[in-house]
């Protein structure tokens, strides 16, 4: 059967495992070559009679879709493939046009330029398809694998040592809480990029399992960001306090913090406010506060802290406006053990028994 595999198939093959090995831009380079594959059909349009006159649909089609890649999200599919497509149908055309002889030497160097510019573009297309379809597809949608054999090797919580688990995304992910907190019984169980629905989805593995007094939720500023309806956040919310106060772990939920547009000058992925609009944010803060109080849990509040007068991300707290500096994380520390220490006073953590 192998050897009936077709010089098509081979073809595929060949142009998945080249994707693969070229791997996804980050999102920097993405831009940036983008961008430098639009000035390259501006400046070599002029080197083609008519190509001007006849690409001009084509530019302003993939002018607009590198704004609106910028101003949503670099690793947008649909907008990745309406930018591929024009400059392909861009490259065509110049084909297709009758070329001056001699040709401009500096006209040819920028066409063979806008072409490896594509053909890389086209790669990164093809790997971010193929990291979407995982996605789609994976068996482990939840990334429970991520830690897995940390947990195995997780010792049981130790008396008069509280254990308190930080379940979050990217936020907490990158939070080094020996670093904030020495001397404490805090495990860190944050995956990077991870919505509500697939943090509930670890509240077994990466929560209950593990024995804690607390647990601190920080999650939502991804769901606001892919569109999710508050509903549905609040929903999930709702069943990881459920699952909590039934293992009697005393639940404490944070703010989801305040972003910024103040760094997009660096790197246009760095403008948030749009998919992470301030209101929604505020909306989803006081549904948590309320229900905080409905359910007598712990509000976190670390919104206050690091939001300016305008209620965005202070600048010098992040330095991306979105995801907190080590000055930003400095101000977030303290609140937190404030919450942690009133949720397990120091009087029940002697001889607590164990669940």
């Amino acid at each position: 059967m192998r050897k009936r595999i077709g010089g098509c198939a081979l073809v595929v093959w060949a142009a998945a495992a080249w994707a693969q090995q070229a791997g996804l831009l980050n999102s920097r380079d993405f831009i940036a070559r983008c961008t430098r594959a639009a000035e390259l059909m501006e400046s070599t349009s002029v080197t083609v009679p008519d190509l001007v006159r006849a690409s001009a649909p084509l530019m302003e089609n993939t002018c607009q879709a590198l704004l609106n890649l910028r101003t949503l999200s670099p690793q947008h599919g649909p907008l990745t493939y309406t930018f591929l497509t024009n400059l392909r149908a861009y490259l065509a055309l110049a084909d297709a046009l009758p070329k001056p002889q001699p040709f401009p030497e500096e006209g040819r160097k920028q066409f063979v330029e806008l072409r490896d510019q594509l053909s890389r573009l086209e790669a990164h297309f093809r790997a971010l398809l193929d990291q979407k379809e995982q996605a789609l597809r994976s068996p482990d949608r939840d990334n429970l694998r991520r830690y897995a054999e940390a947990n195995e090797k997780l010792p049981p919580p130790q008396p008069g040592r509280p254990r308190v688990v930080f379940l979050g995304d990217s936020i907490t992910d990158g939070w080094r809480l020996n670093e904030y907190f020495p001397d404490r019984d805090f495990v860190n169980r944050g995956i990077s990029g991870q919505i509500t629905g697939e943090m509930l989805g670890r509240m077994k593995a990466d929560v209950i399992d593990l024995k804690p007094d607390a647990v601190l939720v920080l999650a939502g500023t991804n769901d606001i960001a892919r569109g999710v309806p508050l509903r549905a956040i609040e929903n999930n919310l709702t069943m990881i306090a459920d699952l909590a106060q039934a293992h009697r772990i005393k639940l404490l939920f944070a703010s989801v913090l305040p972003v910024s547009d103040y760094h997009k000058d660096r790197d246009p992925a760095y403008e948030h406010s749009k998919r992470r609009p301030l209101e929604t944010i505020r909306s989803l803060n006081a549904w948590i506060q309320s229900f905080c109080r409905q359910r007598g849990c712990l509000y976190v509040d670390y919104f206050p802290a690091l939001a300016d007068k305008a209620g965005f991300l202070q600048a010098d707290l992040a330095d991306d406006g979105l995801h907190p500096n080590s000055a930003g994380y400095r101000l977030m520390a303290p609140i937190a053990l404030a919450a942690i220490d009133q949720a397990v006073p120091p009087s029940s953590r002697k001889g607590r028994r164990r669940r």
